[in-house]
């Protein structure tokens, strides 16, 4: 718990019962959730929990740099708690999200004066479980 509201205080986020329990809930559950998933698991402890604080928390939380809003795929806003340099594949089959490296992405040059301010790559694919049960 400490360490969610030393994240939250680096970032300038007045910690809060709700913004804790959102960023704790990401840090321990690197699902990469959606607004609904987050909403379900926390609700049960915190009755109080609307889905419109979740939705402002994670808006806030990814204002200021604190997680990651993915757009993996069309149907679903997915959040990630690790805002270091990585990457996402998605399963088309059962829809779970897999972080992995790009060593690469780190040095991402472009020519002339552009100033590359976010890097996001997506992979689509069949993730080795799925595929096995194929």
């Amino acid at each position: 718990m400490e360490r969610v509201k030393s994240i939250l205080d680096s970032v300038g986020i007045k910690p809060s019962v709700q913004r804790i329990a959102v960023l704790k809930y990401l840090m321990e559950h690197r699902t990469h959730p959606t607004v609904d998933e987050i909403y379900e698991a926390l609700n049960p402890t915190i009755p109080t929990l609307s889905r419109t604080t979740v939705y402002n928390t994670l808006k806030l939380l990814t204002q200021h740099n604190a997680i990651l809003m993915l757009t993996i795929d069309e149907n679903s806003t997915r959040y990630d708690a690790d805002t270091s340099d990585h990457s996402h594949f998605i399963c088309a089959r059962c829809g779970k999200v897999f972080d992995f490296e790009t060593p690469q992405m780190g040095n991402l040059r472009l020519a002339n004066n552009f100033l590359v301010t976010t890097k996001h790559l997506y992979v689509k694919g069949v993730c080795c479980k799925c595929n096995q049960a194929s």
